[in-house]
């Protein structure tokens, strides 16, 4: 019986989709690591767990996983899905002697800025970046590629706390705020200007096995920049053509600069005006968003169990065939507070209810979330790219949400 260890702060239903399918496979022992028990039915997927008071804490995971050891035996495998617990899980890893992904190569998916050296190094395409401990530094930096500029934490992950700078004075304000310092210096970037995509890769054993890719409607830091817009996330269905070919090669270049061995990863790039491309960041990680979930229903295939048929048996059980285009609007509205209500439902339901295969609604009373996937979001699939791309135009034009 193989020790599997799943680690996670807390119990969130995306996270414990990877769970549920690391738990279903066979000859696994399924142990955990977290800061609160699971209720429900997801209680049941474990045969022990350890509740720790800090689940990002590399001591008290080390500490968690040892115990979890003595009581069962030698640990196969420790796994997680947050991209703030690579890092320590490599060095939870590394201290028990189990397979995976190890600190080094966690840290340099996780540390922006180490990340675009390595890239740029090995002649890979990416944001300028520049990690600045003083308004000496920021100055330098602006004077060697201009304005705007975004600044992010070097360990950021999405576009959380990450600004688009445009003027001086809002470069001192924000260097106001964020204080950077030689111990604690933050990570200033080239702003890249085109059309933002993500590509994903499934690799076992430095190969990789599978890849898929998605198209953003706008940026996320667009969204994030103006609160009233609805982010809409495409995967077309056509993705093997040539136009798509040095996206392929970018994308897998990537993941063996790296040094990944075995897992997901997530890198969000950009195709320029002139045609050219650029990596914004990759993570060593399954993607958020719902891509995970997208991706499986366009290959009408279980991706959370090919994400943990990779991580825990070192296998593949594709090709697989991609055989619709699927997209996902994500719902919110302008406005504060709590959600009131959800207007235009039923206009949206006749308009594109029959490409729907999943939704979850806002629900009244809750805050309005301050991420770009919003308070609900639609999913919705068909054949032809241009007719999924329009039904999510439509929801979101359709559906409107009222806060108060």
């Amino acid at each position: 019986m193989r020790n599997v260890v799943f680690v996670a702060p807390f119990p969130l239903d995306t996270t414990m989709r990877f769970a549920r399918a690391a738990a279903a496979l066979g000859n696994v022992r399924f142990l955990g690591i977290m800061q609160e028990t699971p209720r429900g039915d997801d209680a049941s997927l474990f045969t022990d767990l350890v509740t720790v008071r800090d689940g990002l804490d590399t001591r008290q995971l080390i500490e968690a996983a040892q115990l979890l050891e003595r009581r069962h035996g030698k640990l196969h495998r420790v796994l997680g899905i947050l991209e703030a617990l690579q890092v320590q899980l490599g060095e939870v890893r590394a201290a028990l002697g189990v397979a995976g992904t190890d600190p080094q190569t966690a840290e340099l998916f996780r540390d922006k800025a180490q990340m675009k050296d390595e890239l740029r190094r090995q002649g890979l395409p990416c944001a300028r970046h520049k990690l600045l401990r003083s308004w000496q530094d920021a100055e330098a930096f602006v004077n060697e590629v201009g304005l705007p500029i975004v600044l992010k934490p070097p360990a950021g992950m999405g576009c959380k706390a990450t600004w688009r700078i445009s003027t001086i004075d809002e470069l001192r304000g924000a260097l106001a705020a964020v204080r950077p310092s030689p111990q604690d210096p933050t990570l200033a970037e080239e702003f890249l200007r085109g059309a933002e995509f993500s590509y994903e890769t499934i690799t076992v054993g430095g190969k990789v096995r599978f890849t898929s890719l998605s198209r953003y409607y706008p940026t996320p830091l667009e969204v994030m920049e103006t609160p009233w817009i609805q982010w809409v996330c495409v995967l077309p269905r056509d993705i093997d053509g040539p136009s798509w070919a040095d996206a392929h090669e970018l994308g897998n270049r990537a993941v063996s600069a790296l040094g990944l061995s075995t897992g997901f990863t997530h890198m969000e790039w950009f195709r320029r005006q002139d045609g050219s491309l650029a990596i914004g960041e990759i993570a060593a990680r399954p993607p958020g968003a719902n891509i995970v979930r997208m991706t499986g229903i366009a290959h009408d295939t279980d991706m959370y169990r090919a994400w943990a048929r990779a991580v825990v048996d070192d296998a593949f059980d594709g090709p697989y065939h991609r055989k619709y285009a699927v997209g996902c609007a994500f719902l919110r509205g302008a406005g504060r507070g709590r959600v009131l209500r959800v207007n235009h439902v039923d206009r949206a339901q006749e308009l594109v209810g029959k490409y729907v295969v999943e939704a979850r609604l806002p629900t009244p009373g809750a805050p309005k979330s301050d991420s770009y996937e919003g308070d609900g979001y639609v999913i919705v699939r068909h054949p032809d790219t241009e007719v999924v791309k329009a039904a999510t135009k439509t929801i979101i034009e359709t559906i409107q949400i009222q806060y108060a």
